[in-house]
């Protein structure tokens, strides 16, 4: 694949529009956005909408994101105007060879026999040396997903905040069985395309940077700089969710808290002065970020607006 010529790099926040944001979403953004414009990059915005879109959510998540300060270069990308892209790359990988088809259900790989020191979850290869007529056989049974044929089983990314980090690489997904790309594909492909060199997102996709990383050598991209972030947490120390109130900034709104008093609250939780983004700007060095996750309480939200 070619890599479009840019001037200088660029950040981004891609968020899946499947419902309203919680404040550890726009945390994330807000530090996206930080680390872009701290290195002078262009920060972009792109809308993972291969999957489940809810009517509605793409706006709403736009808004709020402008609501707690937030500026991004160009026009919103969306996956869902890229599949050619998807599909050009997918093409190359198989004529290298590097592509295989898989009929395996989540089941059939959940009880299937791991190799040895794979994690739970990893793909055991069950389709990799299926002959001709097996192929054409289950074919018959139900359409097939197509996976990479990896050449590693793990691979190693930096990471601004968690150091050198090796992952496992598996035979994983490239294009799903009803014909969606993959996560772990789109996501290569758009960085490279739109220019993105720096991936700041949550520590919960650390795991995947490897395969993301090794799937970009494969396809001679470069691969971008990573920083995997601290996530919000709940009061019991468990990701966000709407089942613990006011985490939205139409909740919170509700609750008597507005965007820029949350914008305040996020940037107090990474150590930054309150005040607009522009001005908690100099104060930003992600060597000083807060290595644990930010437990949100909403609850106590009234105590610690009002103190």
């Amino acid at each position: 694949m070619t890599v479009p010529q840019t001037p200088r790099g660029a950040g981004r926040f891609a968020p899946s529009p499947s419902g309203d944001l919680h404040v550890g979403n726009l945390r994330t953004a807000i530090l996206a956005w930080l680390f872009a414009r701290s290195t002078g990059r262009r920060f972009l915005l792109r809308i993972e909408d291969l999957d489940r879109a809810r009517a509605g959510a793409e706006a709403t998540q736009l808004a709020d994101l402008a609501a707690v300060g937030l500026d991004w270069d160009g026009d919103v990308a969306r996956q869902t105007d890229r599949m050619p892209l998807y599909r050009r790359a997918i093409v190359q990988l198989a004529e290298a060879g590097l592509v295989y088809e898989c009929f395996c259900t989540r089941r059939e790989i959940s009880e299937a026999p791991s190799a040895p020191h794979a994690p739970a979850g990893a793909y055991p290869g069950t389709c990799r040396s299926l002959t001709d007529g097996e192929r054409e056989r289950r074919r018959q049974e139900r359409p097939a997903a197509l996976r990479l044929r990896a050449s590693v089983t793990a691979y190693t990314v930096a990471d601004e905040l968690h150091g050198d980090f090796t992952g496992t690489v598996d035979d994983f997904v490239l294009l799903r069985n009803d014909g969606v790309p993959a996560y772990n594909l789109a996501v290569v492909v758009d960085d490279a395309d739109q220019g993105i060199d720096q991936v700041v997102r949550g520590d919960d996709l650390l795991s995947s940077a490897p395969r993301q990383a090794y799937l970009a050598s494969l396809l001679g991209l470069p691969r971008p700089h990573y920083a995997h972030v601290p996530l919000a947490l709940n009061a019991h120390h468990r990701r966000l969710a709407k089942r613990d109130g006011a985490v939205t900034l139409a909740a919170l709104a509700l609750a008597g808290l507005g965007a820029e008093e949350v914008r305040h609250l996020i940037l107090a939780s990474l150590g930054l002065p309150p005040g607009s983004l522009a001005d908690a700007l100099p104060s930003f060095d992600p060597a000083r970020l807060p290595r644990d996750a930010w437990i949100f309480d909403p609850p106590s939200l009234p105590d610690r607006v009002g103190s």
